[in-house]
């Protein structure tokens, strides 16, 4: 990819990802000497996923860079030839939430043994809850199952179809106002994933600009708060019935900002392990190879 080209790159609507838009509102990519465009979704159009699970987005959308959940990302990249992972995400203050009803009788993670637990599949977020749980039940007696995005993930808890729901914020935020329990926390992680085109400079500029942006909203929350809440606004449109009973002002003023840690290049040891953790439970090949997931990107663009 040639320095000015335009690079494309894949936003997901959720808190994770508001530094990249950030950092294309406030001019931050441009300032590194990109032109980025921001390929988004409508919210409404949307039924299970937002990244296409049986199409790749390196491909098939033209897009040149992309974050999804770490476990995902080998998952893409080997059996989809789907980019190559080149770096990890801004995570700091954001775990996911295991929640549940509060008459339900589950009073502890090892109550979540045969429970169903729902998920997002085909996004990462059944790799991260399947380590979490596995820290308080039998692998065999872990139950995920598909129940979409958060919205569907909530409404499914209220109407008992599930005995339990991951989230993270700010729709944590909103399980919490509509009278469901806190359970287990734990941590999420995300890779971000390029296309071959795309070369180091190009990729060390867009983490700069990126890490930029985290850092500008660790400094003054409160400044970015207007696009933090546009997420559950988002929610509101396409799942009103979820907000009929909350005080959706208060529920506003409940939601923080969260801190984000700056993004780093990808770290080939630390993925090296999480593919054996894969592979230990069925969940890639075992002919999956680090070398053909893992960068490289060129050293300099062409």
């Amino acid at each position: 990819m040639a320095r000015g080209d335009t690079l494309r790159l894949f936003h997901l609507p959720f808190s994770f990802a508001l530094p990249q838009k950030v950092a294309s509102e406030r001019g931050y990519y441009e300032a590194e000497g990109l032109t980025v465009e921001l390929v988004e979704r409508d919210r409404r159009t949307v039924d299970v996923k937002y990244i296409p699970a049986d199409e790749t987005l390196t491909g098939d959308h033209d897009v040149d860079i992309y974050p999804v959940c770490k476990w995902e990302s080998l998952r893409r990249t080997w059996r989809m030839d789907d980019g190559r992972v080149v770096a990890k995400g801004t995570f700091a203050d954001q775990p996911y939430t295991v929640f549940v009803r509060p008459d339900a009788g589950i009073e502890s993670p090892a109550d979540l043994a045969n429970a169903e637990v729902a998920v997002n599949r085909r996004t990462g977020q059944e790799y991260t809850a399947m380590r979490a749980l596995e820290e308080h039940v039998d692998p065999d007696e872990i139950t995920l199952v598909h129940r979409g995005m958060p919205t569907d993930r909530l409404r499914a808890l209220r109407e008992g179809d599930v005995d339990a729901v991951t989230l993270i914020e700010p729709q944590s935020t909103l399980a919490t106002h509509l009278g469901f329990e806190r359970l287990l926390e734990f941590e999420n992680h995300v890779g971000i994933v390029a296309s071959d085109a795309v070369g180091r400079e190009a990729l060390e500029s867009f983490v700069a600009a990126y890490g930029r942006a985290a850092r500008a909203i660790n400094a003054e929350p409160e400044a970015f708060r207007e696009e933090y809440l546009e997420m559950l606004e988002k929610d509101r449109r396409v799942a009103p019935d979820l907000f009929e009973d909350v005080d959706v002002k208060e529920l506003e003023r409940s939601v923080s900002v969260p801190r984000y840690d700056p993004p780093e290049l990808a770290d080939r040891d630390e993925l090296t392990a999480h593919l054996e953790w894969m592979k230990d439970r069925d969940l890639i090949d075992e002919a999956a190879e680090i070398d053909a997931i893992v960068g490289p990107v060129g050293e300099t663009d062409a």
